[in-house]
Order: C-alpha cells, then structure tokens, then sequence
C-alpha cells in the first residue's frame, strides 16, 4: 500500500527489519510502507519509547483514547495489528509480549540514529496531528495525485458527500508531507464551529501565534494547515484563502469540504466512493476491491479470524454496492454483522438507513450515524433547496437538468430557479454529476436517495412527484433528439 512514499528523514528508530519514522508516523520494511492505522502507530509510539520495559494497559489506553472511556478490547485489536505487522509467529520474530498483570513490552532491541534520544519517540512539535480512526484503503491514485500537487498550490479541497473519507485522506497526505514543510502540518478542526471569527483563532492557537495580523506571522513560513469541515464556514475560508496567497506564500491550505470555496486558484479533488466490483466476479477479485477490503477490515476488527465464505462474499459485495462505497456507512454496517450476520446486515438495508446509526462513541457527532451525516448538510440548506432534493429523489436512474425542470418545478418554484439550485446541491455534494455524450447528466447516490425518499413522504408529497415521475418518463422515450432549451439550461448550470 501507498507504494510511493518516500520515508522522512526526521528521526528514526530501527528494529530488526524495520524502520520507524516518528515524525511521519510511517513504519517501513525495506523501503516499503506497512499498513498501519493510527491507533496502532499510536501505541507503538509509547511501547518503543519505553522499549524493555513492561508498559501497563491502562497507561496505553490512558495515551491513545486520552478522552475516551475504551474497553480492552480496542487494544488487543490494535496490538494484533502491529503483530501481524511485524510477522509474529509463537516459535521466534516476538516483538511485542505481554503480561497479564505488567501489560506490553517492546521486547526487541532498538537502533537510534546518531545524536537521537529514546525519549525522542514521543510526537514532534512540527505537528497536531490527530490519530486517525480509519484506514487508508483504496486510495493510493488520490494519495499520490494529492503528494505531488498539495505542496505547489495555496489552496486544495477535498471534496464529496458526508462519509466519503475526506478527513482520513487529508490527514494520510499531511502525515505523508511533514518532511516537506520545515514549519509542520497542523490540523484545525473548524466542524464544530459556526462564528467565522473563530477561523482564524483555532489557526493561531494551532500554531501558538497572536491572532492579530496571523498571516503577517505566516509570512517567511512553510507550512501546511488542514482546515477540517469546511462546510458551513465557506466564507471565511475563502477570505482566509484570499489573504493568506496574497501575504504568505510559503503556506499551502488543505481544505475538507462537503462544499468547495469556489476559488479561481482552488485545486478541487473529488473524492468518489470506493470501488465495488460485481458480485459475480471471481472471489480474489471481489476480495481484492478496495470497498470489500474495507469492510472485512472493520468486521474482522471486532471478530478476529473473520474470513467470509462464498457466499458471505456476494452478500457483502452487494453491502458495498448499496451503501455506495461509502466508508462510514460500510464502517456502520460492520458493527451490525456480529448480531445479523452477513446476510441480515444485507436484508435490513432494505428497510432504510436505521440499520446505520449504531457507530463509535468516540467519532464525533456528525459520524456516529449515516443519518447524523446526512442530516449535516440537509440542516443548511435553504428551504428552496430542501424541496428540490427531496422531490429530485424521486429519480431512479441519471436524469437531464430538462426532466429535473418537467418533474420538481410548480407554481411555487418556478422552472427557471432549477438549474440555479441544482448547481447548489451538485456544489454541496447532495447531487452527483456525469458528463455523458448526450449532455449532463445528474443522480443521487443510493444511500443520499433513500434518505431524500424519506423526506419526501414525511412531506406528504411522495405519491404526487412519483406520478409526475413516472408520466415524464413515459413521455421521454417519444422525443426525437435533445432540444437546444436544455442545453442552454445546463450550461448555466457551469457543468458543461
């Protein structure tokens, strides 16, 4: 995984075949990066910091989840991990014992770097970076787009739908490129934040400097800053993009959004979800698509030696297709197989997103369902939009800005007000687009769908537009060819 990257040459620490790169929190085995989770790393950090010595498995939990009440099992599963890492075997290659009483020892000797210090294991001040709570799996093609482009522009968002991954791929690429900027990467998280003048606070604080005349302070600095749910402070971060291009161009922004800023300079990366094969494919192949990968990871995480049987294998295939990819959701939907199993997890997902809401109680509010994601951008749309991506869920396959106008609009909306408020949902990630040879084309993934069906019969609306629905489509077969009105409305769409 992540073949690519080039280790840091920050401090070090060797071990046997192994080479840990503190600052850029990446364990190597010749040359090539293992997979590891943040949490793991995490623990490492502290075992080989205390190498020889027993480490207690409260003090390790204390360190990791500092503001989480964790039962031991997360440990365990995350000391297996670094394990089977390392290639662990009962009859030789034990690098981490450990005790019923005493906890866990890094049982291997250690090799530092000339002038190094064992306390040096501890995190570098170049960063904040929090652990990540999901693996990277699936993203290398984006990873190595976002390590050659990241460090030459200003500004770089990362977009898509709530779930999608955004806040993981951002924090593997500021993790990746701390031996690019001499400053650090410094993680601000802007989600739970609504004043915009708080912007530039958690900046400052972030970096330990004076709020007032932030970007004069900025100015002879190489550093990147990642600006985490963007969303609903859209206004603010581009001002801040604004000033901080124009007063210090030694700082590259990585912004997470569900919206892009809308910046003429903006480097915009669109995060789709994961790939999902066919279920009727060969088992290595649907083993090997990243969306299966994901979520046997997460199941086998809380039922260790899980490994899915042929059958399991076209169910869960199918998992990943109706919950399109998304990792959140398939995250989700792992935590139920212990009580459905494979089969009912699938079955449930008929029944809606409720199967859905049971997450970590450690992931922040916004995460611990698809619905509370969902829910995040719903709540700041303006009514006008509210009612247009409810009623667009009424289409069942991709649908022309034409057939959007002919179903949605009605007195009180009129016709002319579409292609604006379509282009509002496609910028805030609630519509997908597709450039086809016929012309634009939109659709709504299946799991935003289902909760926009949802809305609409709670609006008591449903039966009307599914009728106005299904004589539109009866009546498209008959035109002969696209019409110029249409193509004029999707160009003022700016999609085309």
């Amino acid at each position: 995984m992540n073949s690519f990257v080039t280790p840091c040459t920050g401090p070090t620490v060797g071990f046997g075949p192994f080479v840990f790169h503190r600052q850029q929190r990446l364990v190597t085995r010749d040359g090539q990066p293992l997979a590891l989770g943040g949490r793991a790393l995490d623990i490492l950090q502290v075992l080989v910091a205390h190498a020889g010595a027993f480490v207690s498995k409260q003090t390790l939990i204390d360190h990791v989840w500092p503001d989480s009440v964790v039962e031991d099992i997360n440990l365990r599963v995350h000391i297996a991990a670094l394990r089977r890492a390392f290639g662990e075997t009962r009859e030789g290659n034990r690098y981490i014992l450990n005790h019923p009483r005493r906890g866990y020892c890094f049982a291997v000797p250690v090799t530092l770097r000339p002038g190094d210090e064992l306390a040096a294991a501890e995190p570098s001040e170049r960063h904040n970076l929090p652990a990540r709570l999901s693996p990277v799996i699936g993203r290398d093609k984006i990873l190595g787009r976002l390590l050659v482009e990241v460090p030459r522009q200003s500004l770089t968002t990362i977009t898509g739908p709530g779930g999608i991954g955004k806040t993981t791929v951002a924090l593997r690429v500021a993790e990746l490129l701390l031996e690019h900027f001499a400053d650090g990467a410094w993680f601000i998280d802007l989600a739970g934040v609504d004043d915009p003048a708080q912007v530039a606070l958690r900046i400052a604080q972030a970096l330990d400097l004076a709020e007032e005349c932030l970007a004069l302070q900025l100015q002879a600095r190489r550093v990147l800053l990642v600006l985490d749910g963007c969303e609903q402070l859209i206004d603010a971060c581009r001002e801040l993009a604004v000033t901080l291009r124009r007063a210090a161009p030694g700082v590259s922004l990585l912004v997470s959004s569900r919206e892009i800023l809308n910046l003429a300079d903006e480097n915009i990366v669109q995060l789709p979800g994961l790939v999902v094969v066919p279920a009727k494919q060969p088992d290595h192949q649907m083993l090997a698509c990243p969306a299966v990968q994901l979520l046997v990871e997460r199941v086998g995480a809380r039922q260790q030696g899980f490994k899915p049987t042929e059958r399991d294998l076209a169910a869960l295939v199918q998992i990943c297709q109706r919950l399109d990819g998304l990792p959140l959701a398939l995250e989700l939907a792992a935590a139920q197989v212990d009580v459905l199993g494979v089969a009912g997890v699938l079955e449930q997902l008929d029944y809606g997103l409720s199967l859905l809401s049971h997450g970590r109680r450690t992931a922040v509010a916004r995460h611990r369902s698809l619905e509370a994601a969902l829910d995040w951008s719903f709540d700041r749309l303006s009514q006008d939009e509210r009612t247009v991506f409810q009623r667009l869920a009424v289409f069942e396959k991709r649908f022309s800005l034409r057939a959007a106008m002919a179903v949605v609009s009605c007195p009180e909306l009129a016709a002319d007000r579409l292609p604006w408020l379509v282009s509002r949902l496609v910028n805030q990630s609630l519509v997908m687009v597709e450039l086809r040879a016929e012309g634009t084309r939109f659709y709504l993934l299946h799991t935003t769908r289902t909760y926009a069906l949802e809305k609409l019969r709670c609006s008591g609306q449903s039966q009307l537009f599914h009728r106005r629905y299904a004589l539109q489509q009866a009546w498209q077969p008959r035109r002969s060819r696209p019409e110029a009105p249409s193509q004029r409305l999707e160009q003022r769409v700016g999609l085309l």
